[in-house]
């Protein structure tokens, strides 16, 4: 009979688990968390220092029996949640669900599912760390005083199940301010000259790119100047002026933590931050390898940490010298400083380099498969000798115009031999004569302008928010994909080709926020509370004294929110359509999916039909009303109101001001009002 129980959270992990430790062993899941605060009520004492109030989660009644029972005929229990603070609270919450103090239970924990690290946690078994369950608690409270207490505000406000969020709420505000900064963009005009020349006894042409005046670096506004440049190089004699040739190296990139496999995922796969977590979880819990029978083949995939074990980074050292040869091994990179990481963890990485992802490949799902191949070529990268390149700069004047080129070549391939950025794959560059110096002659063959304007900040995607997210310090790895699917799922933002814009429903609630709650929607102080809960990790801040400082403030802005928000409320907002039912003018309601028209005079009248708000400009292609629409996904626009008959549409609002140069109706663009001409571009101040 068993002697020794381990429990663990993934029923996937059981078997595995068994099936390296053996007879003496008995493994059970707990099936994730066991415990947490009731769903009717806000669960902390407020009154009593802050206490949590913690009762077993529905359904879970079953599994704590069964553990029960196990528990009873085991010597030694071993609690083998994940190997982060959740992972670390759910053992709390099963050693006090269990009954367990007074017997003899020990933590382990293992950065792989493989036999030698699941092995060797035994031997390194602990005590629970009250201080990483303490910083798990400080945030779950918090989050639960936030949306437990602001969540109905914006229920009386705005409508029934919406959601606020600590973390959620400063994400929409970052996608909120950015989609503000697009709005009131304007373009500015700037052109690029290029000189073609024919090298004598070379087939390519080169093409070099105006650079200024002499070592004076010149911008090309208007394409006035672009033919006056011209104009001062009718005739010149051109002449190689200064050949500079160099090394440039290029560093291996850092193996994976959370943030950078979802970005890298999303960029290289289309994979979203959700659907990426779901696949790294499957291959980190294991899967089915013809051969080897079921193995967890990454490490633990929530981490914040670049660090690699000593073991794995000598494993790959070897496997690199073998099978690239010895001028690839690198010496491993630097891990990256700045904000506090949870340096107990590692990078993500394969658990064993040498199962190359093409050998594995039936043993997986197209999508497993493309995930761990990514994984498994940027560890091997990481660990791989940086790559060097020859580059060579050209400047060629023609009379006091000077334009010049840029090439590298590359010398020594390094990690670029399994593994290239999108940036790297993009890069062209022309290719130079060999021989090419300041007496190479030119002959000069055309010249090549184009128009060319600014561009506004991009739309937040979801690999530059999860970026966006860590360079700000909000949230941890294993937030980031949770926040996104919320604010989604919510309808405060759509999902439009990767990118992500904000509803009219999402404008509302960030609107309200900032006004009601501005510090919950300050991005510093929602980083400055993460460092807190760092400290309540590392001993050093008590965490009953974040949740204590933190409550009355909220406390007071809620009930403000509630007085000064409820003067806000007004009655339903008259049309001007009239009910063609019973006469009456209809009413403008709010439903899940933004407003629409209703009879007031429900519910003998129940006559409803959709709103759409007009902007009070006559449409440039028919005459009929312009009005506000949104696309099937909830995004914003300006269209005819005899749409479909009429196709007239803009994403900006359209201005009552005609454009003075060419007579197009003007568009609002924050400040300024531009013309919907793009051909005309006239701006103007908006009046």
């Amino acid at each position: 009979m068993a002697k020794y129980l381990v429990i663990v959270e993934s029923p996937a992990k059981v078997k595995t688990i068994k099936k390296f430790l053996g007879a003496n062993y008995e493994v059970a899941a707990s099936n994730g968390h066991v415990r947490d605060m009731p769903k009717s009520q806000l669960g902390i004492d407020v009154e009593h220092d802050y206490e949590p109030k913690y009762i077993t989660i529905r359904g879970k009644g079953d599994i704590l029996a069964n553990l029960r029972k196990e528990v009873k005929k085991a010597e030694k229990i071993y609690l083998a949640t994940d190997p982060d603070r959740e992972g670390e609270a759910i053992s709390w919450h099963l050693m006090v669900a269990l009954k367990l103090s007074g017997k003899k239970v020990y933590r382990i924990t293992f950065n792989e599912i493989t036999k030698n690290a699941v092995k060797e946690s035994l031997k390194h078994a602990r005590e629970i760390d009250m201080n990483l369950v303490d910083a798990q608690q400080a945030r779950r409270m918090l989050d639960r005083m936030v949306g437990y207490r602001i969540s109905p505000v914006l229920w009386a406000k705005v409508k029934r199940g919406l959601s606020a969020g600590r973390v959620q709420s400063v994400a929409l505000r970052i996608i909120c301010d950015r989609e503000e900064e697009i709005n009131a963009f304007i373009p500015e005009e700037y052109w690029t000259l290029d000189a073609v020349f024919h090298i004598p006894g070379e087939k390519k042409p080169l093409t070099a790119r105006y650079y200024g005046e002499g070592d004076k670096k010149k911008a090309l506004s208007s394409e006035e100047e672009v033919n006056q440049v011209k104009k001062d190089l009718e005739g010149v004699t051109w002449h190689v002026a200064d050949v500079k040739k160099g090394e440039r190296v290029k560093k291996a990139p850092l193996p994976f933590t959370t943030s950078t496999l979802q970005q890298e995922a999303s960029k290289v796969l289309n994979f979203s931050t959700q659907k990426t977590m779901r696949l790294a979880q499957q291959l980190y819990e294991g899967v089915d390898i013809k051969g080897n029978g079921t193995v967890g083949i990454i490490t633990y995939l929530r981490t914040d940490s670049t660090r690699v074990s000593e073991e794995a980074e000598q494993m790959a050292a070897s496997f690199i010298r073998e099978k690239f040869g010895e001028q690839y091994a690198g010496e491993g990179t630097e891990r990256k400083n700045g904000q506090k990481i949870q340096d107990a963890h590692e990078a993500i990485r394969p658990t064993d380099i040498t199962r190359l992802p093409l050998e594995i490949k039936e043993s997986l799902s197209r999508d497993q498969f493309r995930l761990y191949q990514l994984i498994w070529k940027r560890f091997a990268a990481s660990r791989m000798a940086p790559a060097k390149y020859e580059t060579t700069s050209v400047k060629i004047d023609g009379g006091k115009h000077r334009f010049s080129v840029a090439a590298s070549k590359v010398l020594f391939d390094g990690f670029m031999s399994v593994y290239t950025m999108d940036e790297e794959e993009k890069e062209e560059n022309n290719t130079l004569a060999k021989s090419i110096d300041a007496s190479t002659k030119l002959e000069w063959k055309e010249f090549k302008e184009q128009q060319h304007f600014t561009q506004p900040p991009a739309h937040y995607t979801e690999a530059s928010l999860v970026r966006a997210l860590e360079e700000l310090g909000i949230g941890r790895p294993s937030t980031y994909a949770p926040t996104i699917t919320t604010i989604l799922a919510r309808r405060y933002v759509v999902k439009e080709n990767k990118n992500l814009y904000v509803t009219e429903l999402g404008e509302v609630v960030n609107k309200m926020m900032k006004e009601a709650f501005p510090s919950i929607v300050d991005v510093n102080f929602t980083a400055n509370m993460e460092a807190l809960l760092d400290g309540v990790e590392e001993g050093s801040v008590n965490w009953k004294t974040i949740v204590s400082n933190f409550y009355p403030d909220l406390d007071e802005a809620v009930k403000q929110a509630e007085k000064d928000l409820s003067k806000v409320e007004i009655a339903d907002e008259e049309s001007d359509e009239i009910c063609e039912l019973c006469g009456r003018r209809m009413v403008i309601k709010y439903g899940p999916h933004g407003r629409f028209l209703a009879c007031p005079g429900f519910p003998e009248c129940r006559n409803t039909k959709p709103y759409f708000e007009k902007v009070g400009v006559a449409c440039p292609k028919c005459g009929k009303d312009i009005v506000m629409r949104k696309t099937k996904k909830g995004r914003k626009y300006y269209g005819c109101i005899d749409n479909p008959d009429c196709d007239f549409m803009v994403w900006q609002k359209p201005s009552a001001q005609k454009c003075p140069e060419c007579g197009s109706i003007m568009l609002e663009k924050g400040n300024k009002l531009v013309c919907a001409d793009e051909k005309c571009g006239y701006v103007m101040e908006k009046k």
